[in-house]
């Protein structure tokens, strides 16, 4: 993959309607991914650090790569098409003869973000993702703020995972 990419963090999690709102950006803007309540509540439990009594589908993912040798080396949100995102993850792992192999995965950005997370890999938007999408900063400033929305139709009231 050989597209401009920007840095991208978690920067909040808000439960909305039956899932999660999951503002991802950096000092320059934010965008919104809307993603289902699991994966939503698994990325908020990565970024806290809570320890979990038994692994969760992420953690098995993580716990099979780690004994074949892989790590997510990172994730992009590659494309978005009619407010759908689309990612890639990267993966890197030694073969028999500890040759370096890199592996490109399509994947849900929920699931891309919780791997990544998981594994302390970093997360990029591809330029023109980047360039597409709304700044929602705004919003999350009010949000964070308020502990709420400004208006109806965003994120719900209950306050943000704290991440």
């Amino acid at each position: 993959m050989n597209k401009s990419v920007v840095p991208v963090d978690v920067r909040s999690v808000w439960p909305f309607n039956q899932g999660r709102a999951i503002f991802l950006g950096n000092d320059e803007k934010s965008f919104v991914i809307y993603v289902d309540e699991s994966v939503g509540g698994a990325i908020a439990m990565y970024l806290k650090g809570v320890q979990r009594e038994r692994p969760l589908t992420h953690d098995l993912m993580c716990h099979m790569m780690k004994a074949l040798g892989a790590r997510v080396e990172r994730v992009v949100v590659n494309d978005v098409k009619s407010e759908t995102f689309f990612a890639r993850l990267i993966v890197s792992c030694e073969n028999e003869l500890f040759e370096r192999k890199i592996i490109e995965l399509d994947g849900r950005p929920s699931d891309c973000i919780a791997l990544a997370i998981s594994q302390k890999a970093p997360i990029y938007v591809a330029r023109e993702v980047w360039d597409e999408v709304e700044d929602r900063s705004e919003l999350l400033r009010q949000i964070e703020e308020n502990g709420q929305p400004a208006t109806e139709g965003e994120p719900e009231e209950g306050g943000p995972e704290e991440v």
